[in-house]
């Protein structure tokens, strides 16, 4: 999918279309997770700090937090969508799969065009985004015919342009060339995938290690067999926040681990397993990492025994330093659960928990159900007169909200008292219809 967060922000809310897009959070701390083409030809990208980003585009450059549920939704939509015609899909992330479908075998260059240009209209036509394609002889090959594609095109590869493609690119846009290796190969005067290739496979794996050197030469050859398979269940499941104020008192940390606990619950929740394993990751203000793991001798999905466990792995900021980051995963992962025959033990918190203030732990980057009218960019809401909308803006007592869905084309903005009784958090969903 092109540009898939930033693209749905203005798929919904579509004053935004045509103009730089940034999704992610707004704090100081805050990190872009998408950017739409607008806000790319700036130079802003995934990842990059939002400061940075905001700084590159300038006044015009609008953010917005992101919507899981609404990339969910949509992304649930392009994978059914997909699946009606190639039922075995490889995915990759909310917006990338691999494909291979039978009746392309021995296909012509024209045929494989046109079935890309079938994928594409469905995937239009249900959701209103666009996908790029990308299609070769096998993985690699069709994930960087992809990147070429982009934005709102496909890619072809044939067998016969595959080579001289491939060697024309630079090392790193081999699948599973890093940063590290990248820089080890270059060391070498090895700057391209046709130089890397060039190498006698028993160089390349001494370069970069035996078996993943190995596989990164066949790959520079183009060599790859890999077959499409619908990915395994995910062994963890989690969720972390990093907080625009270092956490810095145990009271604090407590109330970020219950908050973690709970965001990663509702995500095991919807998963449908237990966890038998909690771990604990804290990223300290200098960016050192410390996790901790915690063990039930049960696979359980009760919140306040995963919580527990989560609690008991906490370390005192006093003593390991300021904390930025806070996230709880769940790991041990089964569909077997089983209650324990002690649960007032295993639900046993710390004693110093039960002094915790829950509502002293730092804001995250995306503020809860705002108490006494206050808002945020980016919120949706919704109006009994006007119905549904987004806070574009608020301050000095006032809130403005853009009225507008998916369906609806640009809506009209409208200027409301902070604390105006009519105005009432919406679902995000809401903004799809």
């Amino acid at each position: 999918m092109d540009a898939f967060f930033a693209s749905a922000e203005q798929l919904t809310r579509p004053t935004l279309r045509g103009r730089p897009v940034l999704v992610g959070g707004a704090g100081q701390r805050g990190v872009v997770a998408g950017a739409s083409y607008e806000a790319r030809v700036y130079g802003a990208r995934s990842a990059m700090p939002m400061h940075q980003a905001r700084r590159l585009i300038g006044v015009s450059a609008v953010v917005v937090p992101p919507r899981g549920a609404v990339y969910s939704v949509l992304s649930g939509q392009v994978f059914e969508t997909l699946r009606g015609c190639v039922p075995v899909l490889e995915t990759l992330s909310f917006d990338e799969a691999f494909a291979e479908p039978v009746e392309l075998v021995g296909a012509s260059v024209a045929q494989v065009q046109d079935y890309c240009a079938m994928l594409r209209a469905l995937v239009h036509a249900r959701t209103g985004l666009t996908a790029s394609i990308g299609a070769a002889t096998g993985k690699q090959l069709a994930k960087i015919g992809s990147g070429l594609a982009k934005p709102d095109g496909m890619r072809v590869i044939s067998p016969s342009e595959q080579a001289g493609l491939l060697a024309a690119l630079p090392v790193r846009k081999l699948w599973g060339i890093g940063p590290v290796a990248e820089s080890r190969l270059r060391s070498l005067g090895i700057e391209t995938v046709g130089a890397f290739a060039a190498l006698p496979e028993s160089e390349a794996a001494s370069i970069l290690g035996g078996s993943v050197g190995a596989a990164m030469h066949r790959l520079a050859r183009g060599v790859d067999d890999r077959p499409v398979a619908e990915r395994a269940e995910a062994k963890q499941i989690s969720a972390e926040n990093t907080y625009q104020r270092d956490i810095v008192t145990m009271t604090d940390l407590r109330a970020a681990v219950t908050a973690m606990a709970a965001a990663a619950h509702r995500r095991l929740e919807h998963d449908g397993r237990a966890a038998r394993t909690v771990v604990l990751k804290l990223k300290k203000s200098d960016m050192g990492i410390v996790t901790r793991s915690f063990t039930l001798p049960y696979a359980t999905a009760d919140l306040a025994t995963l919580a527990a466990a989560a609690q008991r792995s906490a370390i005192d900021p006093a003593e390991l330093g300021p904390i930025r980051l806070v996230g709880v995963g769940y790991g041990g992962l089964s569909l077997v659960r089983q209650e324990s025959l002690f649960p007032e033990l295993d639900q046993a918190v710390p004693q110093d928990l039960s002094t915790v203030d829950h509502a002293a732990a730092p804001e995250p980057e995306e503020p809860a159900n705002p108490p006494g009218g206050l808002w945020f960019p980016g919120m949706d809401v919704r109006h009994p007169e006007f119905g549904h909308g987004w806070v574009q803006g608020a301050g000095y007592g006032v809130v403005t909200v853009r009225f507008e869905t998916s369906s609806t084309g640009p809506g009209p903005a409208r200027t409301f008292p902070a604390d105006d009784t009519g105005l009432s958090r919406a679902d995000p969903l809401d903004s799809l219809c």
